[in-house]
């Protein structure tokens, strides 16, 4: 029996992702910066709204237990070591760029011979150079081979391969189309280049391929099998091209995000310093919108400090998000999925 489109998982991200549209969103398209923002107003809000819960005084247990003392001195040591160790971190992976001639030279060939043997396929004299447009050229590469493809089907005479053949010729082509429109305006740096690649399921593609060639192996001609077999060369080309960029753009975003953390701890320190050695409970007086300043002043002033704990978290989100979404290159479905449907071998 052909599989039908219930059988399939969808081809974009967002359909195979059982998360809500929000949550998603948070996790992998929203900046940055503007998530760590999000989740330091909704602190800001928590600390502040707490003083309505008829719990004791702000004022009351900074005077007695020294409140301020116990919450901005530990800060301190806090925001200094979580710099220092998302900064070595940092390191640590840059360092694999680092390396004597022979390795430089090794990992340029290697380069290069990826690209040229790309280019022999794509029939192209030169790949293009940055990392979007290379990922289109790919999946252009993709759609020409399976419209080879679908030529050669339409000489299939049974009609029960024709019709699973072409079935998956047009799966494969629209999805390739709707990919390669992701990546046309994409820039390497933003994450619209990964999240593009995340969209095209090429493992699903070639494990479809795949069981077709398992199941019709002795029954297709020449012309069909070799198509078939181009079609998986394509698209396993696609997969360690795709990694690669991953990695790149994961030692992007840890540059960006130490040099944010960086940035954001010298207010954090400035901040704590001047709550430890100038602020008492006495200096600061009167309300605000029914709100004790004192309470503004310190929820801000704790805010401000733990900005540097934000960003990390906000990048770590999404840097984790992306590494559980590619774990496993080639055909590996690493996510729930109806065994007896989906991912059934025999039928």
């Amino acid at each position: 029996m052909p599989d039908t489109d219930e059988d399939n998982p969808s081809d974009t991200m967002r359909g195979r992702v059982e998360e809500s549209r929000w949550k998603l969103w948070v996790l992998m398209n929203a900046s940055r910066p503007l998530v760590a923002a999000g989740v330091a107003f909704a602190v800001f809000l928590v600390l502040v709204l707490a003083s309505f819960l008829g719990l004791s005084p702000m004022r009351l247990v900074i005077r007695q237990y020294n409140a301020l003392w116990w919450l901005f001195s530990p800060a301190i040591n806090s925001v200094v070591t979580g710099v220092t160790l998302v900064v070595t971190f940092n390191q640590l992976v840059l360092s694999q760029e680092l390396g004597p001639l022979g390795d430089q030279r090794e990992r340029m060939q290697g380069s290069l011979a990826f690209r040229h043997d790309v280019e022999e396929w794509l029939e192209d004299e030169t790949s293009p150079p940055d990392p979007a447009s290379f990922l289109e050229a790919l999946i252009d590469g993709i759609q020409t081979y399976a419209n080879e493809l679908e030529d050669a089907v339409e000489r299939v005479g049974d009609e029960e391969q024709r019709e699973q053949m072409q079935q998956y010729v047009d799966s494969l082509t629209s999805h390739a189309t709707s990919a390669g429109e992701g990546l046309s305006d994409a820039q390497f740096g933003s994450f619209s280049v990964i999240y593009a690649a995340l969209d095209f399921n090429y493992s699903w593609k070639i494990y479809e391929a795949e069981r077709l060639q398992n199941r019709y192996a002795d029954d297709f001609d020449d012309d069909t099998a070799e198509a078939l077999d181009d079609v998986i060369q394509m698209l396993e080309f696609f997969g360690p091209a795709r990694e690669h960029f991953k990695t790149l753009y994961f030692q992007w975003e840890l540059v960006n995000l130490s040099r944010l953390m960086l940035y954001s701890a010298v207010p954090a320190l400035a901040v704590t310093l001047v709550m430890l050695l100038y602020v008492s409970p006495g200096a600061i007086s009167g309300f605000t919108l029914g709100v004790d300043n004192l309470v503004l002043v310190v929820s801000a002033a704790t805010t401000v400090t733990l900005a540097p704990f934000f960003l990390l978290l906000s990048y770590v989100l999404r840097v984790a998000t992306v590494a559980k979404r590619t774990l496993a290159i080639g055909p590996f479905v690493l996510r729930e999925t109806d065994r007896s449907g989906d991912i059934s071998w025999t039928e």
